[in-house]
């Protein structure tokens, strides 16, 4: 019994097929399919927008004794007005709110000249709302129709 170590007598073996393993692939594709699944709801903000429904050509007038709403304007000189009135910031919410409190609506509205920056808006309207007041609404300019 001899072994043949030469170059012709013995059989050659075939050598493994180098191949790609992609189970580990497939394992780290799927972790990061369900961590974007997990993180992605968590990511989006919500805001609520009550918008009124459009008014109709038949709805009547308000009646000649009713109150005039309460309407706070901020202009881009920084003057905040309360139903064309100037009220420093400081009185602003105790002023805004005995006003709401002696109505029936409890609706204040607040504009602002399209100058004013942002941040002094929010600043106006986180004022009023941290005064008590719970329903503020913010008037827009209506889009002109093409």
């Amino acid at each position: 019994m001899g072994i043949s170590l030469g170059e012709g007598g013995g059989k050659r073996r075939a050598g493994a097929k180098p191949a790609m393993n992609v189970t580990p692939l497939v394992d780290v594709v799927l972790v990061l399919l369900i961590i974007f699944m997990v993180v992605t709801p968590l990511l989006t903000k919500q805001l609520w927008l009550n918008v009124p429904p459009k008014p109709e050509e038949t709805s009547p007038p308000p009646a000649a004794d009713a109150l005039p709403p309460i309407v706070i304007t901020l202009a881009k000189s920084g003057v905040t007005k309360v139903n064309n009135e100037a009220v420093p910031r400081d009185q602003l919410a105790g002023r805004v709110l005995g006003m709401v409190n002696a109505r029936p609506d409890k609706v204040v509205f607040f504009d602002a000249e399209g100058d004013v920056p942002y941040g002094q808006a929010l600043e106006v309207m986180d004022a009023v709302r941290g005064g008590g007041v719970e329903t503020l609404a913010v008037l827009a300019d209506e889009l002109p129709t093409p």
